[in-house]
């Protein structure tokens, strides 16, 4: 590798692997698969290494998924550019519809060297902290409304209707613990369901 060369590479991540294509940094050059990594930050920090030997400048790419941004802050750290990239801002080609992460890894490096991505804003650790208490609180929000939904039409289905003004309130939750039922699994289910879905 020449000193201060520049290096476009490209990143298929998944739980447990990641997929890496080179994109040497001259506008016809060759473009190849690297091959697969273990997606443990060790082994992450050994390709990076292995790529910036000879004092290469190296630009990463990946694209927005489950796994989150650790790998960009990682790159970063480690002294290299690093763009995250949402899946619907990557071009695709008419008619490429097969997809394997080699394929992906190599497209992702091409197009990272052709100028032809889009990033898009990474949150730090504090704002990534946040989006994850909003998302849980959302998805208890509607776990909460799902199981009320759930009980109100077990209830009706037996006939057991509240007549009282506001549904939920603490008037409404005495109402609940007072309802009986003959067999036992009907009883088991009014339980559980009180129990576990709204605070006591």
């Amino acid at each position: 590798m020449k000193e201060n060369s520049v290096i476009f590479i490209g990143l298929d991540t998944s739980k447990l692997k990641i997929s890496v294509a080179v994109a040497n940094g001259a506008r016809n050059g060759e473009v190849r698969f690297f091959g697969d990594i273990s997606s443990e930050p060790a082994s992450v920090a050994s390709m990076v290494d292995k790529l910036s030997k000879g004092g290469a400048k190296l630009h990463f790419c990946y694209e927005a998924g489950p796994t989150g941004y650790g790998l960009y802050r990682q790159i970063v750290e480690l002294g290299h550019d690093c763009m995250v990239v949402a899946p619907s801002l990557v071009p695709k080609r008419p008619g490429d519809r097969v997809k394997t992460n080699r394929r992906d890894a190599v497209s992702l490096a091409r197009l990272h060297r052709a100028g032809e991505l889009t990033s898009v804003w990474v949150p730090d650790e504090g704002h990534e902290a946040i989006r994850d208490l909003v998302r849980a609180r959302e998805a208890a929000n509607d776990a909460l409304k799902q199981a009320r939904q759930q009980l109100q039409s077990f209830l009706l289905r037996h006939g057991r209707i509240y007549t009282g003004r506001t549904p939920w309130a603490r008037a409404h939750v005495r109402w609940l613990a007072r309802q009986a039922f003959d067999h036992p699994a009907h009883q088991i289910l009014l339980a559980e369901y009180r129990n576990d879905h709204w605070p006591r």
